[in-house]
């Protein structure tokens, strides 16, 4: 019995009924994909994505109304990494903000690389790993999905602003108006964070303009940044033969981790969040795909070949 096989392709053994006539024959299932239809799923997705996310959080704050459920939960994030001696986010900040440089530059990689370096590996991925591309868009979208839940249940004031001005009638997400023990904590006048996009400047701003109307301020937990990057990082792992290549997947998330801490814009546990809805999102994704394979396995078998 032989079998007709290549990287991208099953095969369905199938016995002929008649016991006496021919030897069984193989049928190939090729996996294909449509690069429209991709452009289609995840275009689509993201679009109802974006629409969820941004009913909440932020887009509840209106007017003059005081945003305490977010800056409760930063509290609480806070005090977990004062427990676990993790909270150094501030410190790691004021060290590179004289270098303002320095500092625009970080504010455009975070505006910039989680969409182009994410849709630059998703390509890759349709050219290089065909077989196994329907896999990493499912764990891509199911992590995606699960961070959605994250941002309803746990909306998060960014570290960026509990300082900053509270919703007045023209604009504003911060929390300086709402009095709390640790913002006195050791002596200190507040939390000491810098919204560095607001200060510095970078691709957009989130305080005003269209950023501000369709963005929800207080998605930080989990942080895509990280899940996303991670995800790059396994999903072309296979690809990076070299050492050099494999220590610049590695570097790309461990830049990201610096820069959502340096600008402002996360917690080190908001990382944490990012890397527990990645490895769920993977186990889900991993799933999906072996059941559909599973099932169009069982389609083919149902139609025998002659």
């Amino acid at each position: 019995m032989q079998a007709l096989t290549s990287p991208q392709q099953r095969t369905i053994y199938v016995v002929n009924s008649t016991t006496d006539v021919g030897p069984s024959v193989a049928i190939p299932r090729h996996h294909r994909t449509l690069w429209w239809k991709e452009v289609l799923i995840i275009s689509s997705f993201y679009a109802v994505y974006t629409l969820i996310r941004n009913q909440f959080g932020s887009a509840l704050v209106n007017g003059v109304d005081v945003p305490l459920h977010s800056f409760t939960n930063a509290v609480r994030v806070i005090r977990i990494e004062r427990a676990l001696g993790l909270y150094h986010e501030e410190s790691i900040q004021d060290f590179f903000l004289p270098h303002v440089w320095f500092i625009k530059i970080m504010n455009t990689y975070y505006g910039t690389a989680h969409f182009f370096v994410t849709l630059g590996v998703f390509i890759l991925l349709f050219k290089r790993r065909p077989d196994v591309f329907a896999q990493w868009r499912n764990t891509l979208a199911a992590m995606t999905g699960l961070a959605i839940i994250g941002f309803v249940l746990f909306p998060l004031m960014p570290p960026r602003l509990l300082d900053a001005p509270c919703p007045t009638g023209t604009g504003g997400f911060g929390g300086a108006c709402i009095e709390h023990e640790l913002r006195s904590y050791n002596g200190a006048e507040n939390f000491g964070f810098v919204d560095t996009i607001a200060e510095f400047g970078g691709p957009w701003t989130f305080n005003e303009g269209p950023a501000a109307a369709l963005s929800n301020q207080y998605a930080a937990m989990p942080s895509l940044h990280i899940g996303w990057s991670t995800w790059c990082v396994f999903a072309l792992w296979p690809l990076a033969k070299k050492r050099w290549k494999r220590i610049a997947l590695f570097s790309y998330p461990t830049i990201t981790l610096f820069c959502i801490i340096v600008t402002g814009n996360h917690f080190w546990l908001d990382g944490v969040g990012g890397l527990l809805v990645f490895a769920v999102g993977y186990v889900l994704g991993t799933w999906l795909h072996r059941e559909n394979h599973k099932r169009l396995d069982r389609r083919m078998a149902s139609h025998p070949a002659f």
